[in-house]
């Protein structure tokens, strides 16, 4: 597929280029973005590079992995990333420290959600790591339920199985779970990261 962009009225989403691997390395020196996703740590402008050329350009040929830069509008600078892999149906993100509390994760994952359903997704997964409360938050906003809890999709950063908490977001709108969110991500601190992911894939996501 061809890469396509995405706007709303306080973000844009579009591809990042090695012009963004600044601001990329820049970001994952954050802990908890280390502390919540399997970027390399420590994260280099080598592996930005490695991000933007191996995986984002490969991810939209192959239609494997959709790689948006969440960005302010009129802004050329990269607070974020968020993507979408087709084989599990699932959304990842992370947005920088300076970048967060201002409804730029709320509405990238509104829009990436959006997209996939006009692609024809009957539904979206996401999970991260248990414990996660930011990205849960992000997540409970966006209309996911909670499936509960279970092995991680991706293994911790030793290469060991870990716990996630997992959602579903379903294209009609119908709730796919009747469980409780949990309780701590009912409280007001501002969104930060979403998944777990290697290199600088969000998710990582977690």
């Amino acid at each position: 597929m061809q890469p396509v962009t995405l706007s709303s009225a306080r973000v844009h989403l579009d591809v990042p280029t090695r012009a963004d691997v600044t601001a990329i390395a820049e970001a994952c020196q954050d802990p908890d973005i280390v502390r919540w996703t399997t970027v390399p740590s420590p994260y280099s402008t080598r592996d930005a590079t490695t991000f933007v050329d191996a995986l984002v350009g490969p991810g939209w040929a192959s239609d494997r992995e959709y790689t948006w830069g969440i960005r302010r509008p009129g802004s050329t600078w990269l607070d974020g990333i968020i993507s979408y892999r087709t084989a599990g149906r699932d959304v990842g993100f992370w947005l920088a420290p300076s970048a967060r509390g201002a409804g730029l994760m709320h509405d990238a994952v509104g829009l990436v959600l959006g997209w996939a359903f006009d692609q024809g997704a009957p539904d979206v997964y996401w999970e991260c790591y248990a414990g996660n409360t930011a990205s849960a938050r992000v997540a409970r906003a966006a209309g996911f339920s909670f499936t509960g809890t279970g092995t991680a999709r991706i293994p911790g950063r030793d290469g060991a199985p870990t716990t996630a908490w997992r959602g579903l977001r379903r294209a009609d709108g119908t709730p796919a779970s009747d469980l409780d969110w949990p309780s701590e991500t009912f409280d007001g601190a501002p969104p930060a990261v979403g998944g777990h992911r290697g290199d600088a894939s969000p998710n990582t996501r977690r």
